[in-house]
């Protein structure tokens, strides 16, 4: 927790309510976005992603695995989060245990959508290999290297950025086996195929302070804040997912109006990380 004084908190308030934020942003303008992709090789894909003093990895990890029986037609993918304690003091221990917890928790709900896999960003159909036999676990796996507020906005971007660097080995079924056995498979070593991110979204977390809320608030601004609402966005400006945090309720005028706002600031996001990411990959490309 960010400790801010009286003097403080009047400041940041005032600045927000006048749309001239402690760092010179508006209310709804974001940080600087860096991106850099495979940065560990062993993974399929992998991503850094810097926003302001935000700092996260992304990794993900493609294995075999078998269907479950309540989706027998889709893959699986399972989100993980790990806050280092060196990014902030109170990581360390059961604080830290927690806000994984709730971060791997948001995630899941932003990427992958409902219960039903309704909105989902990610098309658990394209990993499958075999209905009911074979399929593709993804492991994704995100690190909080450095904590200046925003958490789960650069985690998703890191997410993306990572799925866009990921590639999966192409894989031949043998032929018909008995239902009860698992059928053979031949994962080739030389011929990839790149994941599909085009629905994979965008998370815009929008944080109440005040009378106001703000994009990409920093830490000392999550300090003040009474709630925030994070909405996954994709390309097509379809809603995702949506997550809210924070004591205090929100009337649904207002979610409504939060929701109308995260559509227009996603399109730029979308747009300035989809360029990042493409000139990280020209960058990786360029020095292998």
């Amino acid at each position: 927790m960010v400790g801010v004084s009286f003097g403080e908190q009047n400041f940041i308030k005032g600045g927000i309510a006048q749309d001239l934020r402690t760092d010179g942003r508006k209310r709804l303008t974001y940080r600087h976005v860096y991106v850099e992709t495979g940065v560990i090789p062993q993974a399929n894909g992998s991503a850094r992603v810097r926003i302001g003093g935000t700092d996260v990895i992304a990794s993900v990890k493609a294995e075999i695995g078998r269907p479950s029986y309540l989706q027998p037609d889709k893959g699986k993918v399972a989100v993980f989060i790990d806050c280092s304690p060196t990014a902030e003091p109170t990581f360390g221990g059961r604080g830290g245990e927690e806000l994984s917890s709730e971060l791997a928790l948001a995630l899941q709900i932003c990427l992958l959508g409902g219960k039903s896999g309704a909105g989902a960003g990610i098309n658990l159909s394209s990993l499958l290999i075999k209905e009911g036999r074979v399929c593709w676990d993804l492991y994704i796996d995100g690190l909080v290297i450095s904590s200046d507020g925003n958490l789960l906005d650069a985690l998703g971007a890191a997410i993306k950025a990572a799925l866009t660097n990921t590639a999966i080995p192409k894989v031949q079924v043998s032929a018909e086996v008995a239902d009860d056995e698992q059928p053979e498979i031949d994962i080739s070593e030389e011929e990839y195929q790149q994941f599909d991110t085009s629905s994979v979204p965008v998370i815009v977390t929008l944080t109440k302070v005040g009378n106001h809320y703000i994009v990409d608030a920093t830490a000392e601004e999550e300090s003040q804040m009474s709630s925030a609402v994070s909405i996954s966005v994709n390309r097509a400006g379809h809603i995702c997912g949506l997550k809210k945090r924070g004591g205090s309720g929100l009337d649904p005028s207002v979610i409504l109006d939060m929701i109308s706002v995260a559509k227009h600031v996603s399109e730029t996001l979308m747009s300035n990380l989809d360029s990042k990411i493409s000139a990280a990959e020209a960058c990786e490309d360029d020095e292998s």
